[in-house]
């Protein structure tokens, strides 16, 4: 009875701690647009089979030199099937105050940035883009950015696969790991 109990109890608490998928998933990442910097639409149904990391980005944020990291990501993993997708957002401290052309700009002449990059948009609450909804519906808080550079790796499946907080640089053996992880 004892074993029992304590069974139970250790399952209730790895459900509180799982990262699981919670939803059933009616859409996939798939079926998701953004416009570029320039006004073009970024479909996520061109990247089917393949990993797609979403970073919800700031040019004033503490976090922001994380862009030379991605860059590194992007230049190290995209032969290997991995869309890397930088997505500004001025919900966290009015921290990417400019338009599309200033954010364009920056990222270009500080990073060298060459992964595609959305047009600013809301990551969090009731004006967050769709995919940033969805995701927080099929994969719960821990899929919702609380700062800027939170970081969302869609698996090859279209599916959330995993998300990290924004402290968690992506060069770090945590996120290669699970990166690398998703892309077998």
């Amino acid at each position: 009875m004892f074993n029992l109990f304590k069974n139970s109890i250790i399952i209730l608490i790895m459900s509180f701690f799982s990262t699981a998928s919670l939803g059933n998933y009616d859409k996939l990442a798939y079926d998701f647009n953004f416009n570029d910097l320039d006004g073009s639409i970024i479909s996520f149904s061109e990247y089917k089979n393949k990993v797609i990391i979403v970073v919800n980005v700031a040019s004033q944020c503490g976090f922001t030199s994380q862009y030379e990291d991605m860059q590194n990501i992007w230049e190290k993993y995209q032969s290997k099937g991995v869309i890397l997708i930088g997505v500004p957002s001025n919900d966290f401290g009015n921290q990417e105050p400019g338009n599309s052309n200033d954010i364009k700009t920056f990222c270009e002449a500080k990073f060298g940035i060459s992964f595609p990059m959305t047009e600013k948009v809301s990551v969090k609450g009731d004006k967050a883009h769709p995919f940033y909804k969805w995701a927080k519906e099929n994969h719960g808080k821990s899929a919702i950015p609380k700062w800027n550079f939170h970081k969302i790796i869609v698996g090859k499946d279209g599916k959330v696969f995993d998300t990290f907080a924004s402290i968690t640089n992506p060069s770090s053996k945590k996120f290669i790991s699970s990166l690398e992880k998703a892309l077998n």
